[in-house]
């Protein structure tokens, strides 16, 4: 008989489901943990939580960084998601300074934000498949050069179509934020933590988001739009010094390791061996790789290599400095430059699309950045006026209670959300399911739309201060609750297939907010800024929703898909 781990760790198994993990070892599974050991079973944390992915003893594998590597390596990728979110949205807090010296209109930024989104979600696609080949450290270089080129063309514009096509590059700069860094963190960091660490991410996203118009908004006031640019010119070069000196490579291929879920041991115990014999794994071991991948076979015990060709990674020693920080770090199955596989991991990316859980993510996440387009543009066409009549500074602070709702929402459906999924878990026998997560969207169902109606009414009617601010803060915690959970729900789904996943997600979320960003003045105008907000209360509510039959049907939907993420992780060795 098949051991009952099994069809929660070999992808292979007849009865494995992607998302669905055995988070808790058993009584007696905990007792016989070896710890550091490959011969022993399942490695876990010393709360008896399973490790996902099964580290090896490397002392190179980023899974078994010390804290202090791993918390420098996480600073560095949260300054990265703040830094460039802020560069990304600071341009609309120049506009006064923009209209005076060269007349552009507000209508032009908003030109300029739709170019940004697209660079953002298409960058996405085009810079990953470098992440594959030549590392992730890669990817963060260009995309800081690029951002930097981008933020040195709008300090120096003079014309419309400078801060227009300006954008492009800030925008491209974004996208290592987009997809990269999660599949950095998810790289250095186990499964049942991401909750937590995508919490911090989403926080930082939200720093950048809403303090970056607070404070482009103070430079320019202060000075004048070039002076945006130009700050963010320093501080990208400064980024990029220490991404050169102190960013390390957290590529790692695990699988020509000795873990407890390879052929080196047995993670389920001597009393196990003669099951796995049973099931026929002893004799594909010695089956070449080559000839698994021109049979089109998909069984992942054919495409690994035998136990024998293993590496032994508790013998290593740590890289040397210089080597952890290489510019570039070739992927395993690069084939000389590299060149002939790139556009095949590009359309390998979109295959992601085909996955239901990656339209949740996007759409989640990409209407809350639709409603960033809509109150940042209401607050720049009505708060400088009577009865308000706010400065520039005051228009700026209107970014404040968005963030600290923002802040309240990632640590409600995030670290809130990882002890709820582990107790969940414990509940049902050790077993967590991906849509677990979802339990925490319910209450943005209600809460993002009383914000719109409560931001969009106040406004249009002058209500009072409160009800306006109030509402901003609603709408921040629908921004923080919604990309935390779709970001660790699609993580969870299909945890081999992050960086894919994620860019499919960048891509449905930028073009959303594209398109909604070209007609968000002319809808205002045409359907006056009430009734504007009670319909994007309406798409909010819907869209949220959608949480429910994802909640209901997702095990069979991650079920449905299961041949297709077997085929993908297994084609993406032998691109």
């Amino acid at each position: 008989m098949t051991p009952l781990m099994d069809k929660y760790t070999d992808r292979h198994h007849p009865d494995y489901i992607p998302g669905t993990f055995n988070i808790y070892s058993s009584p007696d599974s905990e007792s016989d943990v070896k710890s550091g050991s490959t011969t022993g079973r399942l490695k876990t944390d010393k709360n008896g939580v399973v490790l996902i992915p099964q580290p090896s003893d490397s002392p190179n594998d980023p899974l078994n960084w010390s804290k202090w590597r791993k918390f420098l390596h996480f600073g560095l990728m949260a300054f990265i998601t703040a830094f460039t979110a802020a560069t990304s949205n600071d341009a609309g807090a120049t506009q006064d300074s923009l209209n005076e010296y060269y007349g552009i209109s507000y209508d032009s930024m908003n030109v300029g934000a739709g170019v940004l989104f697209l660079g953002i979600g298409w960058a996405t696609l085009f810079t990953a498949p470098l992440a594959s080949l030549y590392g992730r450290k890669i990817t963060y270089l260009i995309c800081t050069i690029l951002g930097l080129f981008g933020a040195l063309w709008f300090a120096l514009a003079k014309r419309t179509s400078d801060t227009i096509w300006s954008q492009l590059f800030v925008g491209i700069s974004e996208s290592c934020a987009e997809a990269q860094v999660q599949s950095s963190l998810n790289d250095i960091y186990f499964q049942h933590q991401m909750g937590s660490i995508l919490t911090v991410y989403i926080l930082c996203t939200s720093i950048g988001t809403f303090l970056g118009p607070l404070i482009a908004g103070y430079i320019a006031s202060l000075t004048n739009f070039r002076w945006v640019g130009w700050v963010a010119v320093i501080i990208s070069g400064g980024l990029l010094i220490a991404l050169i000196f102190g960013c390390e490579e957290t590529y790692f291929d695990r699988n020509k390791y000795i873990t407890p879920l390879t052929y080196g041991g047995n993670p389920f115990g001597d009393d196990c061996a003669d099951d796995r014999s049973s099931v026929g794994l002893n004799e594909k071991a010695n089956k070449p790789i080559e000839q698994a991948d021109v049979a089109g076979e998909s069984e992942v015990h054919e495409l690994s290599p035998p136990a024998d060709q293993l590496i032994d990674g508790a013998s290593e020693k740590l890289k040397p400095y210089h080597k952890r920080v290489a510019l570039i770090t070739k992927g395993s199955n690069l084939k000389g430059w590299g060149f002939k596989q790139y556009p095949k991991f590009v359309l390998f990316n979109l295959r992601m699309m085909l996955y239901p859980p990656v339209w949740l993510s996007g759409l989640f996440w990409g209407i809350q950045d639709v409603f960033l387009t809509f109150y940042l543009t209401t607050e720049e066409s009505y708060y400088y006026d009577p009865p308000w009549n706010y400065s520039d500074y005051g228009v700026a602070i209107m970014c404040v209670p968005t963030l600290i709702g923002a802040v309240i929402g990632c640590i409600y459906a995030g670290i809130v959300s990882d002890y709820f999924v582990l107790w969940m878990a414990r509940k049902n026998n050790g077993i967590l399911e991906a849509e677990y997560r979802l339990y925490f969207s319910f209450a943005t169902a209600f809460i993002g739309p009383a914000g719109l109606l409560m931001f969009g009414i106040g406004t249009e009617r002058a209500l009072s201060w409160q009800v306006i601010y109030v509402g901003l803060g609603f709408i921040g915690f629908s921004w923080g609750c919604s990309g935390d959970i779709a970001m660790a729900y699609l993580m969870d789904c299909y945890p081999e297939m992050v960086l894919e996943g994620m860019v499919c997600t960048a891509i449905i979320n930028n073009s959303i907010s594209c398109i909604f960003t070209f007609v968000c003045s002319d809808w205002l105008s045409a359907s006056g800024t009430e009734n504007t907000y009670i319909a994007l209360a309406v798409i909010n509510f819907a869209i949220t929703l959608l949480a429910l039959p994802s909640f209901i049907y997702g095990k069979r939907i991650r079920l449905w898909t299961k041949k297709w993420y077997n085929d993908s992780v297994d084609l993406r060795d032998f691109l």
